[in-house]
């Protein structure tokens, strides 16, 4: 085959050249044009064909980058589909220029192997409005084969920004990339991913990008429309009848606007930090003294108790040997109880893994760019050093301070009790619940260990460490239940191997979930009924109040109680208060285990939080409801506290609820839930829900320190038990 003519010819902006190519008569077209330093325009090539068996190949030879592509373009989707494209249209790499003015050419090959002539159309033109301006939305259309970029210079005293991409269309399903000033621009479907930061979108896409990041103080904004919409959650297109089967993608153009607004600066940032560190009470004194307030000597311990429930405390003064729960039992033998340091210890042994964890994915997220790993509110997402979101983080320090700061109420309770105990003071001895501070010293420690798991959890929010968010949840709602418990019922301990499988047998169901749960009718079958029998056994044992025994014999035994008690005889239950409050529990968890079945929800986590969270509301307006019976009132402060917290609680689930992102979906569709700062230009809605639940957790625990002060100065034998 002989070499083919080159027809060279100089070529004109915005003239839409009709030829023809074929492989013996190929042509050159050289355009020229001016680069200034101070005021960029793009150039964009594009090209219209029929559809062929030979394709056109086009060449862009500049001074510093080679563009090529082909007409029709292939692009590939899932299941190597095939999408021609006739139409493509891209966007010159700008090379730079360090003078202030230059000329600089590039030449356009246009070459096909087909022997029969194809008709084509070139146009050249340039693009005006190429540099993006600070706070102006510009309007653009892209498709795949027509993708779209635009440049951005960080002006003087910017030093973070944040892009944002809309569309009033869900689909088709795109993609916004940052990427630095070089060549070549990364801008087709199948190459978008290869460098800088990217994530997919449907309405709304939103980057945070900082100055130091790019040394030429300048970056592309690359928008590209996906050739299938399964990334953003869209159907999934019918599998091709044969392996090379081309198939029509239809029309994928998208309109969409971006605009490019400051973020906070830097001494502004700080002096808001420093601002919110500041509205926090300040306390860094260390505790000492052992976190128990009673000894083994306080009190008699007869063997019998362990396994005989009806042998009685022979002193006036009891206590409990519940300190705590669910997290750890500290069971009292012969010395101090440390639950502060026991509960410290597991959540160390927790949290490192987890801060592992987060840590990685945070560098997976900054070495690829893949912005779908971590579901932020990418619209209010203000970076810190290699921290995404770092005011979704600081938002959690309420947790932590709030949990320290009722660590040292409490304490301050404790010294008080354990110096008029001291002195012998008659009401400390004889009068009153008996004072037990350990499960409170637990509560205050879960409450700073959820912030600080609430903030790991939010270094890169995702469907597979959303269980770090609720574990120490899972603990705040079983010690409250327990410390309500324990107030009335001191006679009836659990050991520690108790403690730890249930915690245990909670983070697993946690995991499973979260693994297996989406839509698995197995998971869920099982899980119900575990969660029925559960539900069953602990209404036995706080029925009989722990006089009972599982083993080979309770069947039998439960047959006979029903003979005698409900056929026989047909008896009501001895203790009326309890049974209404079981029957209650178990209509409330039998019907959490139906909606789990029947729906089946995604979120298991919060799934398994609700039904902690439920029976804790339960058991405390029952405890509130019989307090008021026996004849019991609540003391003013309490009252205070009750109120405050219940307003708390309201405004705070409003903004939780508000939803700004969700792993439920496709990350693109979960931007479409993303909304801009409401606080200082800084914080977000689930911001204020971090600020908001801190402050209504700390309340509710001192409703529980409190809500029997009542009962300061009322003999102990009057007291009543329920």
């Amino acid at each position: 085959m002989c070499n083919p003519d080159w027809l060279r010819q100089w070529g004109e902006f915005d003239v839409t050249y009709n030829d023809t190519v074929t492989s013996e008569n190929q042509t050159i077209y050289a355009f020229n044009h001016t680069v200034s330093r101070n005021k960029v325009k793009g150039v964009r090539v594009s090209v219209l064909s029929q559809l062929s068996e030979s394709p056109i190949l086009f060449v862009v030879r500049q001074k510093q980058a080679v563009l090529s592509f082909q007409v029709p373009l292939i692009l590939r989707g899932l299941y190597q589909r095939k999408y021609p494209y006739n139409h493509v249209a891209r966007t010159l790499c700008q090379p730079p220029t360090r003078a202030a003015s230059e000329t600089q050419y590039f030449f356009v090959d246009v070459s096909t192997l087909s022997t029969q002539g194809t008709n084509y159309q070139l146009r050249v033109s340039r693009v005006e409005s190429f540099t993006l301006q600070t706070n102006k939305k510009f309007t653009f259309t892209a498709s795949p084969s027509q993708p779209q970029y635009f440049k951005y210079v960080f002006p003087d005293g910017v030093d973070t920004v944040i892009v944002k991409v809309n569309s009033d269309m869900n689909f088709p399903c795109s993609v916004m990339s940052i990427q630095d000033i070089q060549c070549p621009v990364y801008d087709l479907d199948n190459n978008v991913a290869f460098i800088g930061m990217y994530q997919t979108m449907t309405k709304k896409g939103a980057i945070t990008v900082q100055r130091k990041d790019f040394p030429s103080n300048s970056f592309y904004v690359v928008v590209v429309v996906k050739t299938e919409d399964e990334a953003c959650g869209g159907p999934l297109r019918f599998y091709p009848l044969r392996p090379d089967e081309l198939i029509d993608a239809g029309n994928r153009s998208k309109v969409l606007d971006v605009m490019v607004s400051p973020a906070i600066n830097c001494k502004l940032h700080m002096f808001k930090c420093e601002l919110f560190r500041l509205r926090y009470n300040h306390v860094g004194r260390s505790r000492q003294e052992s976190l128990s307030s009673v000894e083994e000597d306080d009190y008699d311990t007869l063997d019998d108790i362990d396994s005989d429930k009806n042998i009685v405390r022979t002193k006036v003064c009891f206590t409990f040997t519940l300190e705590c729960t669910l997290l750890v039992f500290c069971k009292a033998q012969n010395k101090k109880s440390h639950c502060f340091m026991n509960i410290a210890t597991i959540a160390v042994f927790y949290a490192l893994p987890v801060i592992q964890l987060v840590i990685t994915y945070q560098t997976v997220v900054n070495v690829t760019g893949n912005q779908d790993i971590c579901y932020y509110n990418f619209l209010c997402a203000h970076p810190l050093g290699a921290l995404s979101a770092f005011n979704n983080i600081l938002s959690n320090l309420g947790y932590v301070l709030l949990g320290l700061l009722f660590l040292l109420i409490v304490l301050k309770r404790d010294i008080v009790h354990n110096r008029a105990l001291v002195r012998n003071s008659l009401n400390a001895l004889e009068c009153g619940i008996p004072k037990h501070f350990g499960l409170f010293y637990a509560m205050g420690t879960a409450l700073m260990m959820e912030g600080l798991l609430s903030a790991c959890y939010h270094v890169c929010p995702n469907y597979t460490n959303f269980q770090f968010d609720t574990s120490f949840m899972y603990m705040i709602a079983g010690l409250c239940m327990l410390k309500l418990y324990q107030k009335r019922h001191p006679d009836i301990n659990a050991s520690a191997y108790t403690a730890y499988a249930c915690l245990a047998m909670v983070i697993f169901f946690s995991v499973l979930g979260v693994v297996f749960g989406k839509g698995n009718a197995a998971f869920w079958i099982v899980f119900s009924v575990i969660h029925i029998l559960a539900t069953l056994l602990l209404s036995i044992q706080l029925y009989y109040m722990g006089r009972w025994r599982l083993d080979s014999g309770i069947l039998r035994r439960m047959v006979y109680i029903v003979y005698t008690d409900c056929i026989r005889q047909c008896s009501g239950p001895m203790y009326i208060d309890r049974m209404v409050l079981l029957v209650m529990g178990n209509i409330v968890n039998w019907s959490l285990a139906a909606y789990g079945l029947i729906e089946r929800p995604n979120d298991f986590a919060s799934y398994l939080l609700a039904i902690a969270i439920c029976n804790l509301l339960l058991y405390f307006a029952f405890y509130i409801i019989m307090k008021l019976r026996s004849g019991e009132r609540i003391q003013c402060l309490a009252l205070v506290y009750i109120l405050f917290t219940a307003v708390v609680w309201g405004f705070a689930l409003y903004f939780f609820f508000q939803g700004l992102s969700t792993w439920q979906k496709t990350p693109a569709e979960s931007r479409e839930h993303n909304r801009d700062c409401i606080l200082l230009s800084f914080f977000d809605d689930h911001d204020i829900w971090h600020f908001l639940s801190s402050i209504a957790m700390f309340g509710s625990f001192l409703v529980l320190l409190t809500m029997d002060d009542d009962l300061d100065t009322v003999q102990r034998d009057k007291i009543y038990v329920f």
